[in-house]
């Protein structure tokens, strides 16, 4: 294409494979040369104005992608983060993504996503980064934190999910139950219930 064999004469360094307009200068690319990117198949178009790198990650990957370059304080969680930790069978139908109450959804494509709202005060509790291609990571809660979350919200998930994630986080080498109730006392509504499980289960 024009742009890649300017770009070779030039010794320009590769395109990134994450574009959003803003970059677009910087790159040397108009709107228009963008748009021959993605009618080429080169880049594709996966949340309003976040651009991938074709190929570079599976559908829901690149919606985790583009969430993390439009909403960086946002978290995987509950089933999702569940899944990740190795503490379920169950293969989430959708994405959890938390953020803080008060923050905006953004419209992502090719992925569905259920977004939760959770409290500003305790959102950085428990979370840490989850890498993802092209140099770029979304935020991840700990076991713990996820833990304590399917607790505080069993009338919506079940008790059962967070029973059978609790046993198998106990099998687990290095699992504290005195750090997961220290992390407890700040969701006072999730705490009783996770210590009456841990002296039934202990």
């Amino acid at each position: 294409m024009e742009y890649v064999e300017r770009g070779l004469k030039m010794g320009v360094l590769p395109l990134p494979d994450i574009l959003g307009y803003e970059d677009l200068s910087a790159q040397g690319l108009t709107r228009h040369g963008l748009d021959r990117l993605i009618e080429s198949g080169e880049f594709e178009r996966v949340a309003p104005g976040v651009f991938l790198r074709h190929g570079l990650a599976d559908d829901t990957t690149a919606a985790w992608i583009a969430i993390a370059t439009r909403r960086p304080e946002a978290t995987l969680c509950l089933l999702t983060a569940l899944s990740l930790h190795d503490l379920t069978d169950e293969i989430p139908a959708r994405s959890d993504v938390a953020i803080p109450r008060g923050a905006q959804p953004v419209t992502v494509y090719h992925a569905p996503i259920a977004w939760h709202r959770f409290d500003v005060d305790t959102f950085s509790i428990g979370r840490g980064q989850y890498a993802l291609p092209g140099g770029m990571s979304i935020g991840l809660y700990s076991a713990e934190r996820t833990l304590i979350d399917l607790f505080r919200l069993r009338h919506t998930w079940g008790s059962d999910l967070a029973l059978d994630a609790l046993k198998q986080w106990l099998r687990g080498s290095g699992n504290s139950p005195g750090s997961l109730l220290t992390m407890a006392e700040s969701f006072p509504k999730a705490r009783p219930a996770i210590h009456h499980a841990l002296e039934v289960l202990l």
